[in-house]
């Protein structure tokens, strides 16, 4: 399997999976504090998402150094690389919190 496809496919996942364990989670502990969970879950969904992505990319500051290195040398392919990288996290992140949006919506 092509490398860059599957660190692509790992950065969604992981990202989707913070989102959803953080917000699941977070709905577990509004139980035990007597707060709304759906209220509760929406809003860590939203709070999170953004953390999802960091964690997804590496937790750093590396890609973002990654891309100006490569842009300043001229040398746009890994620089694109690691942009694609982000945004197959963001996906991911935005998919888990519009998929917790629809599971925490009231019927009818």
């Amino acid at each position: 399997m092509n490398r860059v496809y599957a660190h692509a496919v790992l950065d969604f996942f992981i990202a989707f999976g913070v989102v959803m364990g953080g917000a699941m989670l977070a709905g577990m502990a509004a139980l035990f504090l007597w707060r709304p969970p759906a209220e509760t879950v929406l809003e860590i969904a939203g709070r999170i998402k953004i953390w999802a992505v960091v964690v997804a990319v590496g937790g750093s500051i590396d890609p973002i150094r990654v891309i100006e290195a490569n842009v300043l040398e001229g040398y746009l392919s890994p620089a694109v690389q690691q942009i694609g990288y982000i945004v197959c996290a963001f996906l991911g992140a935005h998919l888990a919190t519009e998929l917790v949006q629809w599971m925490c919506r009231s019927p009818g």
